[in-house]
């Protein structure tokens, strides 16, 4: 199996190693994306926009629209910010936000948690499937679905 390596981060080193992903990609980390940021890393599993302005919303104190938040996780999925789980319409922070690869979701059916494992030679055997389909800019999205260990306990 070719697995990807790379440093997973968490706490100050997480949001330092964000703030030069994004400042690499050319933008800002504006204090509302600081703010999507913390409130995407506090939730355990996947989070949706609607859950992400909810938490912005009581932690401000005033109304925060799902749509401001939308264009923010688009933001960080293409800086590699965030992962989106496709089935879901959720996103979980990514804790190596330099780092660019092909994630493999494992997500529950039970309890909604959602892990990766990375396996390069699974993505690019799809990558160039799609390539020789002819489709160009292929980006794999791999969903598998089941119960966790917990929940099939």
């Amino acid at each position: 199996m070719a697995v990807h390596e790379h440093q997973e981060h968490t706490g100050k080193q997480l949001v330092f190693a964000a703030r030069e992903a994004l400042a690499e990609a050319g933008e800002q980390w504006t204090d509302m994306r600081a703010d999507v940021f913390a409130a995407l890393e506090s939730f355990d599993k996947p989070a949706s926009a609607y859950d992400i302005a909810e938490s912005l919303s009581m932690r401000r104190g005033k109304r925060v629209a799902a749509n401001s938040v939308y264009r923010i996780l688009d933001l960080f999925v293409r800086t590699n910010l965030a992962n989106r789980v496709e089935s879901a319409n959720a996103y979980l922070v990514n804790f190596h936000p330099g780092c660019r690869h092909d994630c493999i979701f494992l997500i529950c059916d039970n309890c909604g948690q959602a892990t990766h494992f990375d396996d390069d030679s699974i993505t690019n055997a799809l990558r160039k499937a799609g390539q020789d389909n002819g489709f160009a800019e292929v980006r794999p999205v791999v969903e598998l679905r089941g119960l966790c260990d917990d929940c099939a306990a």
